[in-house]
């Protein structure tokens, strides 16, 4: 534990309100250090206000939608065709949103955490100025997150980014994504199944770079199927402003005219104008802060974590950062963050979920390995009229036996792959999972009953 020294205003001061910010700062108080927290905006950060939490809040609207549609094959009727209050939703949500940011500021305030509300720039190694006045501690912490990136096109006025799309008005019937990580293919599943006309376009071959290849090309073929007009190895050239919409040139020449257009191609560590220089704090090329494996950048005074470190974009890192970083400088040192095996989860319209090695980054990194997969039609399909169908796959070391990759297309996977990571963590065998009892009838079960490798 380092020694807490009061010739400074706080022992910790941080900059940034979102999930690793507040956690570092309320675990920090707790342990009795003098504890500040700068924020500019709502408390909760990306995730609690304009990422996951609304962007969770959406989806589940968007399956009602799908919902009212396979009722008819289980016998139910409606006198008249649902519709969609856009506003009505909306404001649901931005009431749900303020009740968080309550919670988070309680949380706080009751540790002990004094919330100071401006924008931070560092002075030197142990100061801020927050609204033209100076704060001192003895150690910082950045913590402010990423935003997105937006591209330097013609018509970029017209752009809108994930942070605004929540609260877009009116609702656009016709929507262009543009991009193919989670945020793009999430929001194009989403208002796909709000009502919109979506076209999404991505100039990679396929989206989910990064993913695994049958998890990207089901996923893909799911969407299509799904109404999404999902165009690969395609790009924006230009946006104008027409009578009857957004006119969108494509770099192929082709056209179309759509209501909205959402960019989500990336995001950046949030470190503008923050005096990271007033610092000397050593930054990549992408501007994110270069810290150790404690979190310490170049700065000895200065840490960061989360999204502005630009390693694992995932609000549990960040808060799983805190509080290794809390226990660094006030605990005894002893909690490590692994970096192993992190579940992940995509709330596009089938739901993805993975944990562990892709089939293809399994065969780079061991000598020889087995795959499963299952594709199938869910049970609740087979009355509700709904041709999803759910893709189920696990990647095993030969000589080991463990499960090291296991990977999941269909309803509820993250609820379903959470508790095959905590397996996976305690070194889970394929033999294991031949020996477990699925419970039936079950999707679940599928990752217990596949025994024949692909190939055998």
């Amino acid at each position: 534990m380092q020694k807490i020294q009061h010739d400074f205003e706080y022992d910790l001061l941080v900059v940034g309100g979102g999930s690793g910010g507040v956690r570092a700062a309320r675990m920090a108080a707790q342990r009795g250090a003098r504890v500040a927290l700068v924020e500019s905006a709502a408390l909760g950060g990306t995730c609690v206000n304009v990422g996951c939490i609304p962007k969770k809040l959406y989806s589940y609207a968007a399956h009602y939608a799908e919902a009212f549609e396979e009722a008819h094959g289980y016998g139910w009727s409606m006198p008249e065709k649902p519709h969609l209050d856009w506003e009505r939703l909306k404001a649901n949500r931005a009431t749900e949103i303020s009740r968080l940011n309550g919670i988070y500021q309680n949380l706080l305030s009751n540790a002990g955490v004094t919330i100071i509300a401006g924008w931070a720039q560092l002075i030197d190694a142990n100061t801020v100025q927050v609204n033209a006045q100076s704060y001192s501690a003895n150690k910082l912490l950045i913590a402010t997150g990423g935003t997105p990136m937006l591209p330097e096109i013609s018509g970029k006025e017209f752009i809108l980014s994930s942070d605004q799309i929540f609260d877009i008005s009116p609702f656009p019937q016709r929507l262009l994504v543009v991009g193919g990580g989670y945020i793009a293919c999430e929001f194009a599943s989403i208002f796909n199944g709000l009502g919109a006309q979506v076209t999404q376009v991505y100039r990679g071959e396929q989206v989910l770079r990064g993913f695994d290849e049958d998890v990207r090309h089901f996923l893909a073929a799911e969407v299509r199927k799904a109404g999404v007009d999902l165009r690969l190895n395609a790009d924006v050239a230009t946006i104008e402003r027409q009578p009857d919409g957004l006119q969108i040139t494509l770099k192929d020449g082709t056209s179309l005219t759509v209501d909205a257009v959402l960019y989500a191609t990336g995001r950046v560590p949030k470190v503008s104008n923050l005096g990271l220089e007033n610092a000397a704090i050593k930054q990549s090329a992408s501007g994110a802060i270069i810290v150790d494996q404690n979190y310490q950048s170049s700065a000895p005074s200065i840490y960061a974590l989360g999204d502005v470190t630009a390693r694992i974009q995932l609000t549990p890192v960040a808060l799983g950062e805190a509080m290794q970083l809390v226990d660094h400088l006030f605990g005894d040192d002893s909690k490590k963050m692994d970096y192993e095996l992190i579940p992940t989860a995509v709330f596009t319209h089938p739901n993805i979920a993975t944990v562990g090695y892709s089939e293809a980054d399994a065969r780079a990194q061991f000598s020889k390995i087995r795959v499963y997969r299952s594709e199938f039609k869910a049970l609740k399909h087979t009355l509700s009229g709904n041709t999803e169908r759910t893709l189920m796959k696990l990647v095993v070391d030969d000589a080991s036996d463990k499960v090291i990759g296991l990977h999941m297309v269909g309803a509820d996977a993250g609820e379903i792959v959470q508790g095959f990571a905590v397996a996976m963590k305690a070194g889970a065998t394929k033999a294991l999972f031949d020996s477990t009892i699925g419970i039936h009838p079950t999707a679940a079960e599928e990752f217990v009953t596949m025994r024949v490798a692909v190939g055998d």
